[in-house]
């Protein structure tokens, strides 16, 4: 198990362990020396960062490390995170760096990086990278001066990501639709609305104003309140939520109803099962995802295979399986034929030209599914024991299989960026939710002594 990295790169408070300046420089060399050594030429690496005040500091940091190891460093400044993803392969780079700790409050800060093709790293590369940051040799490692990388920034970057969006729906116009963009205040503040703008929607535009501690602050695809109100407000057709990467999209319908990631994936592989382009007619989803949109795509003849949570094991599955369609029930969306990554921007391009296509609203193309009622708990640990070794936790979980069979289950999960325990409970019938809930709760911390 590693010890850097979570679910999703490596995050934490800023300016504190393992997020501190330090701790990025040993970063940036361990990356360096690791994809330098598969590099066919002069290394290479795509640096990007959100919006929050830390990014300054970690992005010189993380560069300095790059640099001082002989790999050139290509900064792109503010960018979602798939835009970084898309880039190292529009550079021909060796790896991507992006700067973000996502959804999370502008105090925390992470690092998620690429490979070459545009994937995030598995467990194994991750693992490589600890050990060399582990190294206490990697501090003292140099290089001869004359082999220093070289750091430029990049003008055109956006612009790139803009044209390679708008290409996915093959320029569709959206010139019909009016949409309340969301921007979280983040990296996507000065990309996402020109794209849709281009396309022709008509867009209000709210969370596009970044002052460096602000990011997901009352906005964005984890606080949707201000985008349901204003979708109401201006007789919207849908309003979209990106989150501070916008590697995440949340919808909301024309009456300010949320679309979440399950009824996004599932509305899209119904269209592709129709069309012909729903690839081996399976769907990818994590053990989160809602047990109704399992049933609908049974009902259909779709195919789902379900991974732990984490983006990246979605699109492990994807690829392994040769799935086009996958994601998670938190708005972390792959359309495996145009990107690598979970993409808010390409998800919501995608639903609106769906839209337009069938002709129908939103809610309608959401009307599949009636999702079972669920409910999460999260509590805080000090220590993330074996889930094993809870047998209270465990025994209320077999009588809760026994009980419910079908019509209900149970998600307990240690966070992979956070000390906390996560419950979800799910059931068909609504009055038995907080029930099952508080009994599972109860356990745990009769387990834990909390």
């Amino acid at each position: 198990m590693n010890i850097l990295f979570g679910t999703d790169g490596i995050r934490g408070k800023a300016n504190s362990y393992p997020i501190t300046p330090e701790n990025a420089l040993l970063v940036g060399k361990a990356v360096a020396k690791y994809f330098s050594s598969r590099s066919g030429g002069k290394p290479r690496a795509v640096l990007g960062k959100d919006t929050r005040l830390s990014g300054y500091m970690l992005e010189n940091a993380v560069s300095a490390g790059l640099l001082s190891m002989g790999m050139d460093v290509l900064a792109v400044g503010p960018m979602p995170t798939p835009a970084v993803a898309h880039l190292v392969k529009s550079f021909a780079a060796d790896c991507g760096i992006m700067i973000t700790a996502s959804h999370n409050p502008a105090c925390d800060n992470g690092i998620k990086i690429f490979d070459r093709d545009g994937f995030k790293l598995s467990d194994q590369v991750c693992g490589e990278l600890e050990n060399m940051i582990f190294d206490e040799t990697l501090s003292s490692s140099h290089i001869a001066n004359n082999l220093i990388g070289k750091a430029r920034r990049i003008d055109d970057a956006r612009g790139r990501y803009i044209e390679f969006a708008k290409a996915s729906i093959a320029n569709h116009s959206l010139n019909k639709l009016k949409m309340v963009l969301d921007c979280a205040n983040g990296a996507a503040c000065a990309i996402a609305p020109a794209i849709f703008r281009e396309l022709g929607a008509e867009v209000i535009v709210t969370g596009a104003t970044p002052d460096g501690m602000n990011i997901n602050e009352n906005c964005g695809a984890v606080c949707t309140g201000k985008l349901q109100e204003l979708t109401l407000e201006n007789h919207a057709d849908l309003g979209v939520a990106l989150d501070g990467d916008a590697d995440r999209v949340i919808f909301c319908d024309n009456r300010g109803e949320i679309v979440d990631g399950d009824r996004i994936i599932g509305m899209v592989a119904l269209a592709g099962l129709h069309s012909g382009m729903l690839q081996k007619r399976q769907i990818v989803v994590t053990s989160m995802s809602n047990l109704a949109l399992h049933r609908a795509m049974n009902e259909a003849g779709i195919g789902v295979i379900t991974t732990d949570v984490g983006d990246h094991l979605v699109i492990e599955a994807m690829r392994k399986h040769g799935c086009s369609i996958g994601g998670e029930q938190s708005g972390h969306i792959i359309f495996m034929d145009y990107v690598t990554t979970g993409d808010g921007i390409i998800t919501a391009l995608h639903i609106m030209k769906l839209m337009q296509e069938s002709s129908k609203s939103l809610r309608e193309l959401a009307a599949f599914m009636t999702p079972f009622p669920q409910k999460m708990v999260n509590l805080a640990v000090a220590e993330k024991i074996p889930l094993e070794k809870l047998s209270n936790l465990q025994n209320e979980l077999k009588i809760m299989r026994q009980t419910l069979g079908d019509s209900g289950r149970a998600v307990v999960r240690y966070s992979g960026t956070e000390k906390r325990l996560r419950i979800l409970c799910e059931t068909e019938a609504p009055d038995d939710l907080d029930i099952w809930i508080k009994r599972l709760e109860s356990a745990v911390k009769e387990d834990m002594g909390l």
